[in-house]
């Protein structure tokens, strides 16, 4: 527990951009198209619960029960197949996992009751938003299951980082390395700018720090 939480909060001093670059580095596809913050100038870092949706088949099939299970700090990643015409996330949830202090919701789709969600200041990332509820419009089908959110497969327990330029996932069993890629392309590229203001061109500090590698998948 201790050791994900350091993990946690290391991850939270990255930016997205970064971590996609470590992410090129090592060869891994990352990063979830098409997905915006609904509020700009959060953050949200957490440990994947995964939920699949499908079209619905039978009445009543749940949508939104599951929220009373989730643990506080879990990142929720809902995979509505893109849809657009119908949504999986609105105000009750959004102040449900406010809350429980989830770190926050990813959704490949939409969501509704953006006022809420803005109020709140509550951390959600989707396709974009739409009023039409998504009851007897569609069901979960399964939880904790792998999904697939702007063309990027996420399993349970991968985590999530969201901010204002988009969404990653890395790989559970990827974290540490990534996290220390990061930190590396994240100091050289300081030491770019520092070099820059102390008078060198730009062209000459990013020879000195090897800014054309930085993201460059290593040989094998």
């Amino acid at each position: 527990m201790k050791n994900m939480e350091s993990i946690i909060e290391r991850y939270k001093k990255l930016s997205t951009p970064a971590i996609s670059d470590a992410l090129d580095k090592m060869g891994i596809r990352c990063g979830c198209e098409g997905l915006k913050p609904i509020f700009y100038g959060l953050k949200a870092v957490g440990y994947a619960v995964t939920l699949k949706y499908a079209p619905v088949s039978l009445k009543n099939e749940s949508v939104g029960d599951y929220i009373d299970d989730i643990k506080e700090g879990s990142m929720l990643v809902l995979d509505n197949e893109g849809r657009t015409d119908c949504t999986v996330w609105g105000g009750i949830l959004t102040v449900v996992s406010k809350e429980k202090n989830i770190a926050g919701t990813v959704i490949n789709g939409v969501c509704r009751d953006v006022e809420v969600i803005r109020e709140l200041k509550y951390p959600l990332w989707s396709k974009g938003h739409f009023m039409v509820t998504g009851k007897d419009r569609v069901g979960l089908i399964g939880f904790n299951v792998p999904v697939s959110i702007g063309n990027i497969r996420v399993n349970h327990n991968d985590l999530v980082v969201a901010d204002d330029s988009g969404v990653v996932v890395v790989p559970e069993e990827k974290i540490n390395e990534i996290a220390d890629a990061a930190e590396l392309i994240e100091k050289k590229e300081e030491e770019i700018l520092k070099s820059f203001k102390k008078g060198l061109s730009l062209r000459e500090a990013r020879q000195i720090f090897g800014y054309h590698n930085l993201q460059r998948k290593n040989k094998s």
